[in-house]
């Protein structure tokens, strides 16, 4: 099968079933149409995937399509962003319509699920790597940024963390155990926090997702704001599987596409229960710089490396 019978027969159709009315115009001419409301501010992130780098030599390809949007909407969800459309340029080794199939069948169930319309993209032959870019807006001037956390604020996640790091020893298990499973969901079908980002907005300082590990992540925030933070490791919540994700899982893993925030605590007082019993508060900003981490066993403290994944440091 061809590249244009590759894009007639398996992503137009993915482009039909995921039309959003923020796109004019999808597939079919030399760009896209995406039309901007007024009071509206663009907003647009690209992730590259790789394999053997960001998933699994013969990964499922269901299980990556969804996957792969999941990973690139999350960063939309760490702004604030209402998701419209996303590009996908798509390069493969053969084209295998039962893998590339099921593929599709993955993207679509994400796109469906996270409100986004392909808009468009590219095909070509080559090792197995996918480059999506995601579009979507925010009220203007209400983007969360990175820069905007100041001392006093809380430091909170979304959720539980570390356990996409877990599921790393299950993933070649060929009958992983039942209580695998949680920790594989993780990995597999991750869940970007769209709808709690919408509801941050006006309420968060900073905020960033959780993709590179927590340490990584807040690190980024702290640099961008200048400032520094104090956590305390008891607070960090971590995901239960086969056992609890280590302390280590939690902070330097990463994968886990939660979000980190920051907020006044006056704010989390103000929010809605249903938001604030969302957010687990971690710790606090401080203006000494550095990540801080105030051991469980007492009030013994140490200094956190900032320190996550680099594909250039890590083969």
């Amino acid at each position: 099968m061809g590249e244009f019978e590759l894009i007639g027969r398996l992503f137009r159709p993915l482009a039909e079933a995921t039309r959003q009315d923020g796109l004019l115009l999808g597939p079919g001419d030399d760009c896209a149409i995406q039309r901007v409301p007024p009071g509206q501010d663009l907003v647009f992130s690209v992730d590259t995937l790789v394999e053997g780098i960001h998933f699994p030599l013969r990964y499922d390809p269901e299980l990556l399509g969804w996957r792969a949007l999941a990973v690139a909407v999350s960063d939309l969800a760490a702004m604030g962003a209402d998701p419209v459309c996303y590009t996908l340029a798509l390069t493969l080794p053969e084209a295998d319509e039962a893998r590339v199939g099921a593929l599709v069948t993955g993207l679509r169930d994400a796109s469906l699920s996270f409100g986004l319309a392909l808009a468009g993209g590219d095909i070509t032959r080559g090792p197995l790597t996918l480059t999506l870019q995601v579009h979507g807006t925010v009220p203007q001037g209400q983007g969360i940024l990175r820069s905007g956390a100041r001392p006093g604020d809380l430091v909170a996640v979304t959720g539980p963390l570390g356990g996409a790091a877990a599921a790393l020893d299950w993933l070649d298990a060929p009958s992983p155990p039942e209580s695998a499973r949680p920790l594989l969901d993780c990995y597999h079908h991750p869940i970007p926090q769209v709808d709690l980002g919408r509801q941050l907005r006006g309420v968060a300082s900073a905020a960033i997702d959780i993709s590179d590990g927590l340490a990584a992540d807040l690190g980024h925030i702290l640099a961008a704001s200048g400032v520094g933070a104090r956590l305390k490791a008891a607070a960090i919540p971590r995901q239960h599987g086969v056992a609890e994700a280590t302390l280590e899982q939690a902070l330097y893993g990463g994968d886990d596409y939660q979000l980190c925030v920051t907020l006044p605590a006056g704010e989390l007082a103000r929010l809605p229960g249903d938001v604030a019993s969302k957010l687990h508060v971690i710790g606090e900003i401080c203006r000494a710089e550095g990540l801080y981490l105030q051991h469980a066993d007492g009030p013994r403290e140490s200094l956190v490396p900032g320190t996550g994944y680099d594909h250039f440091k890590y083969q």
